[in-house]
């Protein structure tokens, strides 16, 4: 039988914090919320945190160090999640859009691409505004992850 997996959010910026434990309540996975102490998250049952110092790669070093494979991280952060990958883990997007293989070069070299641009004096659109829409895929898809697990997991 497969361990049961972990949710480990970079919960710094992430704007589905509270959606994430209620999946995780359904189907009785741990959630750890990693954050700098910048940011004041409340434990609850079911829901760990763990606070880190504020520099810049803390919170992502934490979670690179204490992953499993398995396990599901949610990050905004493709470098973290080109990392989380190699370590077995799952990484899905807070839009829900999971990183794998087939997307995650990509997507490293768009914001390769991107910083380039800004270093020479561009301007780039920052990311669209979170709609009703990103959290119900949010939820389909990590409810999905979960669902394959369980099945998975079954003898």
């Amino acid at each position: 039988m497969t361990a049961i997996p972990t949710i480990v959010v970079d919960a710094d910026a992430c704007p589905v914090k509270r959606e994430i434990v209620e999946v995780a309540r359904k189907f009785a996975v741990p959630v750890l919320m990693v954050a700098s102490h910048d940011h004041r998250l409340q434990e609850e049952a079911g829901v760990a945190i763990m606070q880190v110092d504020r520099s810049d790669q803390s919170v992502d070093l934490y979670i690179v160090n204490h992953i499993r494979r398995g396990d599901i991280v949610v990050t905004q952060d493709f470098g973290l999640a080109t990392i989380v990958l190699s370590r077995g883990a799952i990484a899905l997007s807070p839009r829900g859009q999971q990183y794998d293989d087939s997307n995650i070069d990509y997507l490293m070299e768009r914001r390769h691409e991107l910083a380039k641009k800004r270093r020479s004096g561009g301007r780039t659109k920052g990311p669209k505004a979170m709609s009703n829409e990103d959290r119900a895929y949010f939820l389909q898809n990590l409810t999905k992850v979960l669902q394959t697990r369980q099945e998975n997991a079954k003898p």
